[in-house]
């Protein structure tokens, strides 16, 4: 077992699902009975998105600059959270990374994220995102084919982390390849 210290400034710091997780925790180990958060109930049901269409979003949002910025910020590895399943992003933070005036601005492209996530997959597929205090969630496999879909269309593989050639093989194979220099 490991044991963790956090300040009560880290705690109310902390995202608010932290916090509940940490009073779910708390209370639990006293023996006491929590219920669910008003938060949590109202929190809508999130979907993941599969690369296709996450293309299709995308080509929707096209036209619309700081939306797709919005878009490819959550390709960004978040904080993991609910085993995992989810990666959560501070609006603040979207707000600075995608150079927009306010949260507003950034929920704004949230939604429009949303609704054309809705159109591609049907109503029931549930929400693109999700928003709790000054955080929005998304599920993991999504965040995951955003990336994907980044690297792309950059023209790159994900594998930054594949043993690559060294230099000197490298050299080696473009010394096999050029033509002789034979002064004639």
């Amino acid at each position: 077992m490991t044991g963790i210290t956090l300040s009560s400034e880290e705690i109310r710091r902390a995202p608010a699902e932290v916090q509940r997780w940490i009073e779910q925790e708390l209370a639990t180990s006293l023996g006491f009975q929590v219920k669910a958060a008003e938060s949590e109930r109202q929190m809508p049901q999130l979907g993941s998105c599969s690369h296709d269409e996450l293309v299709a979003v995308l080509s929707a949002i096209q036209g619309v600059f700081p939306a797709v910025n919005v878009f490819f910020e959550l390709g960004r590895k978040g904080v993991s959270f609910a085993q995992d399943r989810l990666q959560a992003y501070r609006i603040s933070d979207i707000q600075h990374h995608t150079r927009l005036q306010s949260p507003e601005q950034v929920i704004s492209c949230l939604n429009l994220i949303d609704e054309s996530s809705s159109r591609v997959r049907g109503q029931g597929g549930g929400s693109f995102y999700g928003v709790d205090g000054d955080y929005c969630f998304v599920t993991t496999e999504t965040q995951r084919n955003i990336r994907r879909l980044w690297f792309e269309l950059l023209g790159r593989s994900e594998a930054a982390n594949a043993p690559t050639e060294s230099v000197s093989d490298r050299d080696a194979a473009l010394q096999q390849q050029a033509p002789a220099n034979n002064p004639s």
